[in-house]
């Protein structure tokens, strides 16, 4: 890792010089055909992320995942059958001016032509969340992006959630909220109507992304953000690391957590909330 003198902002250096254009979009549909690409489009097709006529808005925050995402969407505009738009989204919270560089050259590289607009949530949020300012952050910055995509006329804002992102949460949820919650492949936005928000890199794995971007050559941003950095811990990083350890033993762990969001028994859990209201398994335990 290196890191941009009082930035608080750590890059992810590549092992290898940066590759040509057209060798890193081959790429996506050759060397991670498997890992990348066809989770990529099972996605789209298990949970109808994509569909005919969507005005998809991409959010690009400069790291490896919204690059990877901006890159799949620009290859499934060739090889794909549905037609669609796409815009391709950048916000800057109030980045370092070498982030805010940095993530403009990435773009200009990888043939992403992004619309690039200031927020000023760094600001803002240091001044209201002190203690916790990750939660807050992604809260405003997402709905900053909700109002940018509504603005350019989509229907859809496509972020960069992974896989690894999924069972994080899951776990986070389970161990730190008390409820059984994940992370979902689409939702509808609840402040910007028509909106939703999809997740197209819902089954593709952490480290598949990391090594595409490492040997493109790219210099991404990871996280960027100046006022984490000057904050305490960070529970994410905390069941990132616990799930690691326990794949040394089990290593499909990670898959058994993903799958448990699939297959909730409803018969033999305590209780569960829908549509606001909250009900106990004794509410129809005399039931036949």
């Amino acid at each position: 890792m290196s890191e941009i003198a009082g930035s608080g902002c750590e890059i992810l250096v590549p092992f290898n010089e940066r590759k040509p254009l057209e060798e890193i979009e081959r790429s996506l549909v050759k060397t991670y055909r498997k890992n990348v690409w066809s989770k990529f489009i099972k996605a789209i097709k298990d949970y109808k992320l994509v569909e005919e006529g969507d005005k998809i808005a991409v959010g690009i925050s400069g790291g490896k995942d919204s690059l990877i995402l901006a890159k799949l969407f620009q290859e499934l505009k060739k090889h794909g059958k549905m037609k669609f738009e796409v815009e391709f989204i950048a916000m800057d919270p109030g980045y370092h001016p070498q982030v805010k560089e940095l993530l403009i050259d990435n773009c200009n590289y990888l043939n992403i032509p992004i619309h690039l607009y200031e927020s000023g949530i760094f600001t803002v949020v240091d001044k209201i969340a002190k203690d916790y300012p990750c939660y807050m952050c992604a809260r405003m910055r997402r709905g900053s992006l909700y109002a940018k995509a509504q603005e350019l006329g989509c229907n859809k804002l496509a972020l960069g959630h992974h896989f690894n992102d999924v069972i994080e949460t899951t776990m986070l949820n389970v161990l730190y909220a008390g409820n059984f919650k994940t992370m979902m492949p689409k939702l509808k936005a609840a402040n910007f109507e028509g909106l939703e928000l999809i997740r197209p890199l819902y089954y593709v794995e952490e480290e598949y992304i990391q090594r595409f971007t490492q040997n493109a050559g790219i210099w991404p941003l990871n996280c960027a953000c100046m006022v984490a950095a000057k904050k305490i811990g960070n529970k994410r990083y905390e069941i990132k690391d616990m799930i690691k350890k326990i794949k040394e033993d089990f290593k499909d762990v990670d898959k058994s957590i993903f799958r448990a969001a699939e297959n909730v028994n409803m018969e033999a859990i305590l209780g569960w909330e829908k549509g606001g209201e909250k009900h106990s398994f004794l509410d129809f335990y005399d039931e036949e």
